[in-house]
This record gives C-alpha cells, structure tokens and sequence, in this order.
C-alpha cells in the first residue's frame, strides 16, 4: 500500500508538505511543490486516507442521518438520495437507526453535536407528543448554535429547514381516484395514531371519502411495518378496497390476504402509499402513491450544506399510481 511517506520521498519534499498538499491542509504550498507532490501522488496511485483526515480535523466533513428504520425501503432511499450527494461533497456519513423510539433521536443529536459534526439529517415522522417534539427542537437549536446545520424529512415542526411530504394531499388523491373505480366500502390500514405521517395519511384518505358523500372507512390501527399490515388486514371487513397508509403495511396485508385465499384484486383491491423500490417485484404490482425519495433525501442534504440564512420548508406532492392490485368495480 503506497503511503504518504513514499509520495514525500518520490515528490522530494518533506512529509509535512505532502500532507498540506494532498489531505486538504489550510496553509499555502507554492505551485511548483504542489505540482511534484500531485505528479508523485498520481504516478504512485496513492489515495488519501479520508477516514484518517477525519479523525484528525475533528469531524468536520462528517454528516450524522438519523432514521426509524432502515430495514424499511422508504428510509433506506432517503438515505441513499442523502449518501450520494454526500458523496458528491467528498463528506463521510454516519448513520443511525432510532427503531421510531423518540428518545433515542434525541440521544441521536447529542452525540452528533459532541462529535462536532458538519450537519444532522433527520428522516422519519414526528410523533404526536408536543412535550418530545420540544426537547429534539432545543436539543438541535443547541447544535446549530454552535455552528452545525439541520435539515429534516417529515412534518414542519423543529424550527429547521425541511423537505415535508404532501402526506393528507396524497391520501386524499388516491381515495378519490379509488372511488373514480367505482369503490364505495374501504377500509384503512391506519398504522399507529401517535405516528403523524400515519395520522396524516389517515386523515387525508377519510377525510377525502367522507367529502364524497360515501360510507366512512373502516380504520384498523396497528404497527408502521410489515407485520403491522398482515394483523390489521384480518379486520378490514366488507371493504371492496384497502388502503395502507404505508407500502410495506400493504405487502404485509396481500401476504394475508393470499394465505386466506383471498384474490387481489378480484375479491378486494388494496393500495399503499410511498412507491418503495421493492414494489417492482411485487405481484399483483401495487397500487400506491408516489414519493421521490431519493430525490427528497438528496434535497434535505442540500438544504443542510447550503447554510441559506432563512429557513426553507420545500412541499413534496404525491402522484397516484394505479396498478395491478385495483380492481375498477361495476
């Protein structure tokens, strides 16, 4: 492994210019060294080590992203959007998972700030608690104060710049659309209400139902995750079509429904909401409405890195996708 001892050796210089040149040093090199110690470096094929400049700076071109889940596909494309423009920014990236546990997001921030990173991603809903909601706010005021940049996906509450998905639009979107197919009976897969995004996608498909003079849908409440779908789609009822607030509640809900021998859709129609990747190999293919998570990942990093001085809440619209898993009724 070629070192930066053997480029200063190659290059002529000593060791202490090698390294300004090459791991980003503040002081000045004059050209004409830098230019040996560049030619040296590429006739070599060294790389720097950047894990090393960082534990020798401090964390300065290391940013935190904190997610509930990342077995779930949803945070792992808000990640990903994130880790390649970071990527792009030459910034390393640590990642954490708070399994939607409120205070260890919370625990999250303050280890961040401690470790003096460059900026904090948080991705994931806020919950329905004003008193948690308060402590995250203070504790990444604190951070910002001493120098650190935020930016969040979910709801506008914590005072920072944020990419907010269009949660009750969304919802409301596709219960019209489903109605439009003639349904009249659904039922909701409802997560748990405590979950905002939950709560909000909820309230938006109901509130939508409801408007359109229609019957008002049954609402199964359980866990935001796969196995949270499978139970809840056990009491869904009548309902000619099933929305799930969320993608991976609705995959769990088919697996349910095929293992009772009931046919998507010819005996009911269901739908979720986030358009995750994994839906490609889905059968019957989702209905579902659309999020660009990547690209929202991306932008809430962005926001984070830019340093604008005013906030920026940017809305992010859902596009209803009508696939297989629907069934247009009579």
């Amino acid at each position: 492994m070629v070192t930066l001892e053997d480029v200063a050796k190659q290059a002529g210089v000593s060791l202490a210019t090698a390294s300004r040149v090459l791991n980003g040093s503040t002081r000045q090199v004059g050209a004409a060294l830098r230019a040996r110690v560049e030619r040296a470096a590429d006739e070599l094929g060294y790389r720097a080590n950047i894990a090393a400049q960082t534990l020798a700076r401090g964390a300065g071109n290391v940013i935190g992203i904190v997610v509930h889940d990342l077995t779930d596909p949803y945070f792992a494309a808000l990640a990903d959007g994130a880790m390649r423009t970071a990527a792009g920014e030459r910034l390393l990236v640590m990642v954490g998972t708070t399994h939607r546990d409120p205070e260890q997001e919370i625990a999250y921030v303050a280890t961040l700030h401690a470790q003096r990173v460059r900026a904090v991603l948080l991705a994931g809903s806020r919950v329905a608690d004003e008193r948690v909601t308060a402590r995250l706010a203070a504790e990444l005021a604190a951070y910002q104060a001493s120098g650190g940049r935020v930016a969040c996906v979910g709801q506008d509450l914590l005072g920072v710049d944020t990419v907010a998905p269009a949660n009750r639009d969304g919802a409301a979107a596709l219960a019209r659309s489903l109605a439009g197919l003639g349904h009249t009976r659904f039922a909701v897969l409802a997560g748990p209400p405590h979950l905002m995004t939950a709560a909000d996608r909820c309230a938006g498909f109901v509130t939508a139902v409801r408007d359109l003079g229609l019957p008002a849908p049954r609402v199964v409440h359980g866990p935001f995750d796969r196995d949270g779908g499978y139970t809840a789609a056990q009491e869904t009822g009548d309902a000619t079509c099933v929305f799930a607030v969320n993608d991976v509640m609705a995959v769990g809900a088919l697996a349910a429904y095929r293992e009772r021998g009931i046919r998507v859709p010819d005996d009911v129609s269901v739908a979720g909401f986030d358009d995750i990747v994994t839906l490609r190999d889905q059968v019957p293919s989702l209905t579902t409405v659309r999020l660009p998570l990547k690209d929202m990942g991306a932008r809430a990093l962005e926001l984070a890195l830019s340093g604008g001085d005013s906030r920026v809440v940017e809305n992010v619209p859902g596009e209803v996708v009508l696939r297989e898993s629907v069934k247009p009724l009579p």
